[in-house]
């Protein structure tokens, strides 16, 4: 037993440390200055209390605006990046000829970093769909990512396209339900649709569990493409949470009062991945 303990210190200790290093010490500390004036360069840090909550909750429009766009995305791309992920995944798992092949080419996406990914896709929006509308006349495909509305379709699709072949984890979970399960589910006449109500997606709420969590904790996180793709703009309309906090910090140098954001952010999401964990766990089945 004493052998054993020793063998788990060593291997833990070192991921350990990193997780301590770099989640736990910079959080405790970010707290701490979100009390402050701090402007991120001075050595002058006066504390102020609640002052930059209270000046975010109740003066700061654009924190507000940003939190609104964030959430409103946030519900849009958990929705379509899982729907569509399960659907690859249903794809995939089909006895069709080519499958591994389909596997990485959809996982492919994830793989490319999100600013390469974000100017990518600028190029098409800006250059590519511009183009094709002034040439087949089709005006909703010109002035892409110069209003709100098309900036947050641009940012959907990025982000959809990006992280549905990473939401094909599901696989192992459709590959775990028993063809024993499946065979009797046929033979009672559960076919096509009743067949994925009622015995599939049941079966399907572990992965469901975890790919909710990850796809919304992803969305709400959101800074590379939304930097890259829109920077914000035009007029901060499309800013999201983290590109908020980023702009107060080292555009404004007001790190005091975005430490306070990055807490309200992490509050909130913390609380939404907990209802979210309590809510899908309730139904989670086993076969």
């Amino acid at each position: 037993m004493k052998k054993s303990k020793k063998g788990f210190w060593i291997f833990i200790c070192p991921a350990l440390f990193a997780f301590i290093v770099v989640q736990i010490i910079p959080t405790i500390m970010g707290i701490g200055y979100s009390f402050t004036d701090w402007n991120g360069v001075g050595k002058t840090k006066n504390f102020v209390g609640l002052g930059n909550y209270i000046t975010t909750l109740t003066n700061d429009t654009q924190f507000r605006n940003a939190f609104l766009f964030t959430f409103l995305f946030s519900i849009c791309a958990v929705i379509t990046v899982n729907v569509i992920g399960f659907a690859l995944a249903m794809l995939v798992t089909q006895k069709i000829k080519g499958s591994n092949l389909l596997r990485g080419i959809f996982f492919m996406p994830n793989l490319i970093g999100g600013i390469l990914l974000g100017f990518t896709w600028q190029f098409i929006f800006v250059q590519v769909f511009e183009a094709i509308g002034e040439k087949l006349q089709i005006g909703w495909l010109q002035g892409w990512l110069t209003n709100q509305k098309t900036g947050f379709i641009g940012l959907l699709i990025v982000v959809t396209w990006q992280l549905s072949g990473y939401m094909m984890i599901y696989i192992a979970q459709i590959q775990n339900i028993p063809d024993s399960v499946l065979e009797a589910a046929q033979i009672d006449g559960a076919i096509g649709w009743n067949k994925l109500k009622s015995i599939i997606l049941p079966l399907m709420m572990p992965a469901f569990t975890i790919g909710l969590f990850l796809s919304i904790s992803n969305a709400f996180k959101l800074f590379d493409q939304n930097i890259s793709l829109t920077g914000g703009g035009p007029v901060n309309s499309t800013q999201m949470l983290a590109l908020n906090i980023y702009n107060t910090a080292f555009g404004e140098n007001r790190f005091g009062l975005a430490q306070s954001k990055a807490v309200i952010f992490m509050i909130v999401v913390m609380v939404i991945s907990i209802i979210q964990l309590t809510i899908t766990k309730k139904k989670e089945v086993e076969a």
